[in-house]
């Protein structure tokens, strides 16, 4: 299993403003494109883990703050630089919290979406791991 861990992008700044591409040397295939917008304030997303899906967390705009769990052990990331992403491996649980109001959140998946790759269930989660 790979450790969560931050992804620096490319950007190009000029008058114009800033441009960031994101290509060549991800960890994954890009199988799926989501976003995550308006939540509401106290709300919270994710309180998931995926058994095979792989994902990269990226804030465009705003903030919020993202716990990884690995079973044994967990960080906080607090995302709100565009050009920068958090990859999230599998079997991670994930909890994003704290939105700003203007946060919004793009998630790069490395599989289509299925039901039966969730964890939903925190001890489900520890189970799994066999922890």
């Amino acid at each position: 299993m790979g450790e969560p861990r931050w992804l620096n992008f490319k950007t190009v700044t000029d008058g114009r403003g800033n441009l960031t591409v994101i290509e060549s040397g991800l960890p994954f295939s890009i199988q799926r494109v989501y976003y995550l917008h308006e939540v509401p304030s106290g709300q919270q997303r994710g309180v998931h883990a995926h058994k095979e899906l792989e994902q990269i967390v990226i804030p465009l705009h705003g903030s919020l703050e993202m716990i990884l769990d690995n079973g044994t052990s967990s960080e906080k990331f607090v995302l709100d630089d565009p050009t920068k992403g958090v990859y999230v491996p599998k079997l991670v649980w994930r909890t994003l919290q704290n939105f700003s109001k203007d946060a919004v959140l793009l998630i790069l998946a490395s599989l289509k979406y299925s039901d039966e790759d969730y964890l939903r269930n925190y001890d489900e989660f520890l189970e799994f791991l066999n922890v």
